[in-house]
């Protein structure tokens, strides 16, 4: 899939605007950089310009130590990022400087095995690792005793997959899309980009927007964009665009 060319001198809109507001503050240009196509020099100057300051670096709560130290020992850094709203960089170094360590030697299950034998010729190591709930170089490891090996080249496209997928892009998620042909969803977004098949702008329903504001307080923005079928990008700027904030996180006593 070809990279999309960088936003090199176009305006502002207000939506990146508003994240570049949200995230600047929290250390997180990289991110804002991924997300507007950017490139970070341009979105630190686009900061300094309008005056937007890094904020001093946030204390640990009481309550955000005992989530790291229940929940990153079981590969879920991430997890852990979402539900206090800080970056995974400062999260797992967090976890270092308190010599809080992955476990290494959760048991894998059948099904779990079954999983990672099926989809990681052609998935995400870490997305995978993450949807089978073990760290990523556990799922490693596990992958090359199993003797598993990612696809070393694509496999061609067939006349009759370009005829389904023109047929079905226009519709149907790019998630679905990738299970109906057996195909990644980097591999199906790259191809339709080949084809020039454009997708239109997908507008988001009532019960959409109801489902998200119901997960979002419990549930990661990667699961949610899952659940609805939609682009992790656009799934984080409408929760922008909406406002949503996370609960409060407190362990039982």
């Amino acid at each position: 899939m070809a990279k999309s060319k960088k936003k090199k001198g176009m305006p502002w809109s207000k939506d990146e605007v508003k994240l570049l507001k949200k995230l600047f503050p929290r250390g997180r240009a990289r991110e804002i950089a991924k997300k507007t196509g950017r490139t970070l020099p341009a979105v630190k100057q686009k900061a300094y310009s309008m005056g937007i300051n890094t904020k001093p670096r946030r204390l640990w709560t009481a309550d955000e130590v005992k989530l790291l130290k229940k929940l990153f020992p079981l590969g879920k850094a991430r997890e852990v990022a979402e539900k206090i709203g800080r970056p995974l960089p400062v999260v797992k170094q967090k976890a270092y400087s308190m010599g809080i360590k992955t476990r290494q030697h959760r048991f894998w299950t059948d099904k779990e095995l079954k999983l990672l034998k099926k989809l990681y010729s052609k998935e995400d190591t870490q997305s995978l690792a993450d949807k089978l709930g073990h760290p990523l170089e556990s799922t490693k490891r596990t992958a090359y005793s199993y003797g598993l090996k990612k696809r070393e080249s694509p496999r061609p496209w067939t006349a009759k997959e370009d005829a389904l997928l023109k047929k079905l892009y226009p519709h149907n998620s790019r998630s679905d899309i990738a299970n109906r042909l057996g195909r990644s969803v980097l591999a199906v977004t790259g191809r339709a980009h080949k084809l020039g098949i454009s997708e239109p702008k997908r507008i988001w329903s009532k019960k959409e927007i109801a489902t998200l504001k119901k997960l979002y307080p419990t549930r990661t923005a990667q699961q949610i964009a899952d659940r609805l079928g939609r682009p992790i990008q656009a799934t984080r700027l409408r929760i922008v665009k909406l406002g949503l904030r996370k609960r409060s996180y407190k362990l039982k006593k």
